[in-house]
């Protein structure tokens, strides 16, 4: 497999999961399990302003990556999820996605009944489906890539979401793509320092595009962040949001990482 095809391979594999979830679960289904009551936990609020660090952190409860191949497959996610409230961690992401990063939705929900913290959903969003999926299985927050989404599914899903009772992480990673998540209104915006096409990460990235944000927008750095030299940079660019998945996981203990990446 060439790496500029990762992105288009996992976006053909989950067009063919969602049509076979629909076979199990029809949406009509689907949407009523999504409407049920359910006490909310608000990603977005966590993350609106800096902690009292001047830090947050999004800590990801990652398996393994295309890029990286296998990083804890027997990873507990409501162990780790425990380890990362500990340290101080203001949210969680989890990946749901099975065939390149080996989730599954049951990690989300192992994790979220772990902890107090709001978790986001991390997967590739390409249907509705998949967002009364996200609401059903408890998520209190979603990702939306741009770079798979044309403007008007960006519009759609973010105005479904809200509905649905999700937040929503949107994620950019071009000057363009914030161009089109600031048009379709996001609130909180990712910059992937990691190219999605190649898996090549420049963890500078997210500073240079920062300047681009414009209020009430509130930018998070996702990807390559290994330390908290990585995390003063960020934030003399103004960015005091970071979701960090693979340094964490590998750390002999998160919960004392955690805290290392917050300065305390």
């Amino acid at each position: 497999m060439m790496a500029g095809d990762i992105l288009e391979r996992i976006v053909a594999r989950k067009k063919a999961e969602v049509e076979a979830a629909r076979q199990r679960i029809p949406e009509a289904a689907l949407r009523r399990q999504a409407g049920a009551p359910r006490q909310r936990r608000h990603f977005y609020g966590a993350l609106s302003q800096p902690g009292p660090s001047g830090v947050n952190i999004i800590a990801e409860i990652k398996r393994a990556s295309p890029s990286k191949g296998s990083i804890c497959p027997d990873l507990d996610p409501a162990a780790f999820a425990r380890r990362y409230e500990a340290g101080g961690a203001d949210a969680l992401s989890v990946l749901t996605d099975a065939d390149f990063f080996q989730g599954s939705p049951a990690d989300l929900k192992a994790a979220r009944a772990a902890v107090r913290l709001p978790v986001l959903r991390k997967d590739f969003i390409i249907s509705p489906y998949q967002i009364y999926e996200s609401a059903a299985l408890g998520a209190d927050a979603i990702l939306l890539i741009v770079r798979i989404l044309s403007a008007g599914e960006l519009r759609e899903y973010l105005a479904l979401a809200a509905d649905s009772g999700l937040d929503v992480l949107v994620e950019v990673h071009s000057e363009s793509e914030l161009e089109a998540a600031l048009a379709a209104g996001a609130r909180l915006i990712g910059v992937n320092n990691r190219n999605l096409r190649t898996f090549d990460t420049d963890v500078a990235r997210a500073s240079r595009m920062a300047a681009l944000f414009q209020p009430p927008q509130v930018p998070v750095a996702e990807s390559g962040i290994r330390g908290r030299g990585d995390i003063e940079m960020l934030q003399a660019a103004g960015i005091f949001n970071f979701l960090i998945g693979e340094s964490i996981v590998r750390s002999p203990d998160p919960a004392v990482f955690i805290r290392s990446l917050k300065g305390e």
